[in-house]
């Protein structure tokens, strides 16, 4: 059965409508309350004594692409309990409807909040525009932080770790409730005393997920003795390959006497390798002075004070990290090495060629990196003792995790010359290659295996951090929490953080992440 629209349905609940009438791009509907009396928010008692009326101006909703003006005619009532210190107060609606000293209606103003959570300031304001909401970036900002976080339920699997405001610079940490998938709350800083009170105040956790850094790891042991820590898996296997890498940077040079070119040819290097050739050189003049230094008992601060370096080079030059020809550096093409490989196998090898296409899909490099390329290639497409001696050192650790399928002839007579030269170098491979598998299949019980064998290898020092943090990457192994869902989070916190240009305080920032939650 159809019924007729009356005004009062368009309007808040508890109103009816006395008039309406347009002005200008502008509704006016003027409404009064339908209920007799009201509540005194002094001692809460009700009353129907009537002072005065008075009018409320606000904005509400708007209407077929009108802006919508409210005026509500408004009460002042007489208190009626005679202990309550206010005589006289204004009429209290529901809060559903219109709260105290408002300029919106309440539900005009969850729309504003939505927009602030979505978009910040001044892109919201924008869009509210659009919608006939006129409200200004300050407005919709101060209704995001009035409102801030919703409560949370005391969690028991959490998620710890930092992020960046200012990176290098200034950290804070964030912290999620695993169990919910979504995150809780916000800190300032990444101190362990700051955490660790946070923790204290939550006794309830019983599983603690973070990162291999040692702050987070000291305020859960501190605060929650009884909780069990859980190292970031993804962490794990990505430390595990850089230690490969790094033992293949510590044996470039076991490695070039291998493969045959322990002494370089410079006339068999490309232009760039050769600017790094004769930086490699004047490195080695550098390194030997400070190992030279060391040799006698000389302290690194001394050496420091000696030779005017820094003190991480100086640590470099003795873990034997800065011995290399050639300087790893991620190259501008990286993005783009699929495609070429895919055009090269197709017989398209001309340089200048793939560059056209290259500026084509947005590659913003010169031609002479595309053509370094391609000279590359073709001199590796011949397996002759001349393509063995100008090997960069920055693709060995690349090439001996590959599958042999994928390799080019020189490169896999490369690798076959390495593992028969450097035996070494091939033990620290299977044994990391051991440790992936081992978190993959979940398989626990190998880890003291295979802790026994890593201590003996060139990832001596990769185990030894293994060992000091032994509880949780076992629980990382065995368990299935981890920190993906917080790394998530962090990446949704960036974001909002960069929509408001980095300005943004760290209650706005809580309240944009976890009210939109």
């Amino acid at each position: 059965m159809q019924r007729a629209l009356r005004p009062s349905v368009l309007v808040p609940r508890g109103f009816d409508v006395e008039s309406a009438f347009c002005s200008g791009a502008t509704t006016v509907i003027t409404v009064h309350p339908t209920s007799r009396t009201s509540l005194c928010p002094g001692c809460g008692t009700s009353s129907e004594r009537i002072h005065s009326r008075y009018q409320r101006r606000l904005t509400d909703l708007p209407l077929a692409g009108r802006q919508v003006r409210l005026v509500v005619v408004a009460r002042r009532f007489r208190c009626v309990s005679v202990l309550c210190d206010r005589r006289i107060f204004t009429e209290r609606f529901d809060d559903g409807a219109l709260a105290p000293w408002a300029r919106r209606t309440t539900r005009l103003d969850l729309i504003v909040h939505h927009l602030g959570l979505a978009l910040g300031g001044r892109p919201a304001a924008s869009f509210a525009r659009r919608l006939m909401l006129p409200v200004s970036n300050d407005t919709l900002l101060r209704v995001v932080r009035r409102r801030g976080c919703p409560p949370f339920a005391p969690p028991s699997v959490i998620g710890i770790d930092d992020w960046a405001w200012r990176r290098n610079q200034r950290y804070g940490t964030i912290i999620c409730d695993l169990e919910r998938r979504r995150p809780i709350t916000l800190l300032p800083d990444r101190e362990p005393a700051t955490a660790q009170a946070w923790l204290a105040g939550q006794p309830q956790i019983a599983v603690v997920a973070r990162d291999r850094g040692g702050g987070y790891a000291l305020a859960a042991v501190k605060a929650l003795p009884h909780a069990t820590q859980v190292a970031d898996r993804w962490h794990l296997m990505e430390n595990a390959s850089h230690a490969f890498l790094d033992a293949v940077r510590k044996s470039m040079r076991q490695v070039r006497i291998a493969v045959g070119s322990a002494t370089i040819n410079p006339s068999l290097l490309t232009a760039a390798e050769r600017i790094q050739y004769e930086g490699y050189l004047r490195r080695e003049d550098t390194n030997a002075a400070i190992l030279k230094q060391a040799e006698t008992g000389i302290s690194i601060k001394e050496i420091v004070r000696l030779t005017g370096h820094s003190r991480g080079l100086i640590r470099r030059v003795l873990r034997g990290q800065r011995s290399d020809v050639f300087r790893v550096r991620e190259s501008s093409l990286e993005h783009y090495l699929p495609w070429l490989d895919a055009q090269w196998t197709a017989g398209r090898c001309n340089g200048a060629d793939l560059w056209r296409c290259l500026k084509a899909q947005g590659f913003r490099g010169s031609l002479r990196v595309v053509t370094e390329w391609t000279t590359r290639r073709r001199r590796a497409e011949m397996p002759d003792a001349q393509s063995l001696q100008r090997v960069p050192s920055a693709t060995i650790a690349r090439l001996m995790t590959n599958g042999r399928d994928t390799l080019s002839k020189s490169e896999t007579v490369t690798i076959a010359a390495i593992e028969q030269g450097v035996p070494l170098l091939v033990e620290a491979r299977e044994i990391i290659a051991a440790f992936h598998a081992m978190i993959r299949k979940k398989a626990h019980v190998e880890l003291e295996p295979w802790l026994e064998r890593a201590r003996a290898s060139l990832v001596m020092s990769f185990a030894n951090g293994v060992i000091k943090d032994k509880a949780a990457v076992s629980a990382a192994i065995a368990t299935s929490w981890s920190n993906g869902q917080t790394e998530g989070q962090i990446t949704k916190l960036k974001l909002v953080k960069r929509q408001m240009y980095g300005r943004a305080k760290l209650d706005l920032l809580q309240a944009r992440l976890i009210g939109a939650t």
